[in-house]
């Protein structure tokens, strides 16, 4: 076989169950110039045969069997392995649309200027997604150009991991994955945008997601909210102007959580805001909390919005709008 132009990097472990259904999935992918790099993880329930078998099958399919380590060792031993210029990525238990490839090559090859392509997501089967993931998802599909996930970027995760295909070359610049005790793809969309790169989605839902109660984001510690909070805080204090005050947004649990993490990565922050009475004039962590009127006497501070509440967020959103800040440069929503 030529050189593939991508590489399809699908890492498994335990997926027995699920394995045939996403590689069937990428077969019949209408784009035929690929390679599937599929990384057994010392799984114990017949992945590897599975794997082994579509191997004969199809020469498109390569196996790379290892002792159980994680999921952040198989996507870098892979991603050593990979041949194409692009990566996408695929989960063991996920289902592409057969235009996936396609859709996402022919984006990425129009628009080189885009390091990561995503598109939109649907979570199956219906009845066991709950209503917060639903959430979730309708947000994701919510951000399609760099400007909409540039400006939410550090409230959440802003791709599907599987659902992406990246620049080998990019990829490599930036050391693969990485693996410190918090999300390795959220970190990875993190080191892109302050690397400067560009993101965007195909307007079209290309990957099936399938809900699982096995699923990392619910069984790995590293997906956890502190977590979360460690990894957001690491990047924003990257992020942040330093010769201008900082001031939070939220004297509420999600606000104390990600301050208790910005004040150890050594930012300094001058006020909290919060519109409960019976917080004017407290102090948390060291830090005052004023009213949001108050803020017209930090007219130079950035301010950071951090809470989870997608109303209030809006509210807090167009509330810095309407004084003359600007998202990104003057604030930055962060829950």
């Amino acid at each position: 076989m030529s050189t593939p132009i991508i590489s399809v990097l699908l890492p498994a472990f335990n997926a027995a169950n699920t394995l045939n259904q996403a590689i069937e999935s990428l077969i019949r992918q209408t784009f035929a110039s690929f390679e599937v790099v599929a990384i057994d993880d010392g799984s114990a329930d017949g992945t590897a045969d599975i794997l082994d078998r579509w191997a004969k099958q199809d020469a498109r399919i390569r196996v790379i069997h290892i002792p159980h380590s994680g999921i952040v060792n198989a996507l870098n031993i892979g991603f050593a392995e990979c041949k194409g210029k692009f990566i996408a990525r695929m989960d063991a238990d996920d289902v592409s649309h057969p235009d996936r490839l396609r859709l996402q090559i022919e984006f990425m090859q129009t628009h080189q200027n885009v390091s990561v392509c995503g598109c939109l997501v649907r979570s199956f089967p219906r009845p066991k997604v709950k209503k917060g993931f639903l959430r979730y998802e309708e947000w994701l599909n919510s951000l399609i150009s760099h400007e909409d996930i540039s400006r939410d970027i550090f409230i959440e995760s802003p791709l599907a991991h599987p659902s992406v295909m990246m620049r080998a070359s990019d990829l490599r610049m930036l050391g693969g994955y990485r693996d410190i005790g918090w999300p390795e793809d959220y970190d990875l969309w993190l080191r892109f945008y302050m690397a400067g790169k560009r993101f965007a989605k195909i307007r079209r839902v290309l990957l099936f997601w399938r809900e699982t109660p096995g699923r990392l984001t619910f069984a790995d510690s590293r997906y956890s909210l502190e977590n979360f909070m460690r990894l957001k805080a690491h990047f924003l204090a990257q992020y942040l102007p330093q010769s201008r005050p900082i001031i939070i947004w939220g004297a509420g649990m999600t606000g104390k959580r990600l301050m208790k993490h910005l004040i150890r990565e050594g930012v300094k922050l001058t006020a909290v805001v919060d519109i409960d009475a019976n917080k004017i004039g407290q102090v948390v962590r060291g830090v005052p909390i004023i009213r949001p009127e108050d803020l017209e006497i930090f007219a130079d501070a950035f301010v950071i919005a951090a809470v989870a509440s997608e109303g209030a967020r809006y509210l807090i959103r167009r509330q810095l709008i309407e004084t003359n800040r600007k998202e990104l440069q003057d604030f930055i929503c962060a829950a």
